[in-house]
């Protein structure tokens, strides 16, 4: 991982898309500051396209959609993505599965469900689970004295057991079944919404995340920075970002933000 401030300021000119995990990345200590808030808006208004790629669920990402300053959101990890046009006044939504299959899949992860919370003591079934179409979210540190490691690495087991996948987040174990992450539903968005094939505009793209769920994108986009708290999971991370910012959390995307509105301010 090199310095941010390494990024030339050439190279961070040539940056269209800003795509960003949520949680630990733009949020600090859960929530969300104005000064991440305002880094979207800002970024939005010089004409960048503003996309979060998150793992929470589906209900929130129809508010993100709709009321905050981006232009799409990829959500569930991959299970969907949303995209509100504000002059037709209508969502897009478009899931990786059908609704039968995601009933199906429910079923199972319902009995999941009970299987973890059984024998992982301490953990508990995110809060925001009953707004959820296609995972199922163990919360380890959120809402729930932090766990170990070992708990962690319990609850994925379990998930991989039953032939589900699994990824942790800072906060969160989300387990789904189907061959989706974060980038596959990216490249999609991308492609369907954009016009744009991500692998010809490597150049226009930078992502920003702070965790083991953002390993694909790291390893896939050039220009992937993680804020200073992704040190946190060094042990963990399949693959690592680019770029370090200095800070953690909601203060490093700022720190990404205003590198990148530095540089087009001189275009």
């Amino acid at each position: 991982m090199q310095p941010l401030t390494e990024f030339t300021q050439n190279d961070l000119r040539k940056i269209r898309f800003v795509l960003t995990d949520i949680d630990d990345t733009l949020t600090d200590n859960g929530r969300l500051p104005a000064a991440s808030y305002h880094a979207l808006e800002r970024l939005q208004q010089i004409g960048l396209k503003v996309i979060p790629i998150t793992g929470r669920p589906a209900g929130w990402c129809d508010h993100i959609a709709r009321m905050w300053p981006v232009d799409g959101v990829v959500g569930e990890n991959g299970a969907f993505y949303f995209v509100y046009d504000s002059v037709k006044r209508k969502m897009k939504q478009r899931f990786w599965k059908t609704e039968p299959e995601r009933l199906e899949d429910q079923q199972k992860l319902e009995q999941l469900r009970e299987q973890i919370l059984s024998k992982v003591e301490g953990c508990a079934i995110a809060s925001d689970q009953s707004y959820r179409e296609a995972d199922l979210a163990i919360d380890f540190c959120e809402d729930v004295p932090a766990l170990p490691k070992a708990a962690v690495e319990q609850i994925v087991s379990l998930f991989e057991e039953a032939g589900a996948v699994a990824k942790v987040s800072s906060i969160h174990v989300n387990g789904w079944f189907g061959n989706y992450d974060k980038l596959s539903m990216t490249r999609i968005l991308l492609e369907e919404v954009f016009e744009t094939e991500i692998d010809q505009v490597q150049q226009q793209i930078v992502f920003c995340g702070d965790s083991p769920n953002d390993s694909p994108m790291f390893e896939f986009f050039h220009n992937s920075v993680g804020v200073a708290n992704v040190l946190d999971y060094t042990d963990e991370l399949e693959h690592q970002p680019t770029w370090l910012t200095d800070k953690r959390a909601s203060a490093g995307f700022v720190e990404l933000a205003d590198a990148i509105m530095e540089a087009h301010s001189h275009v």
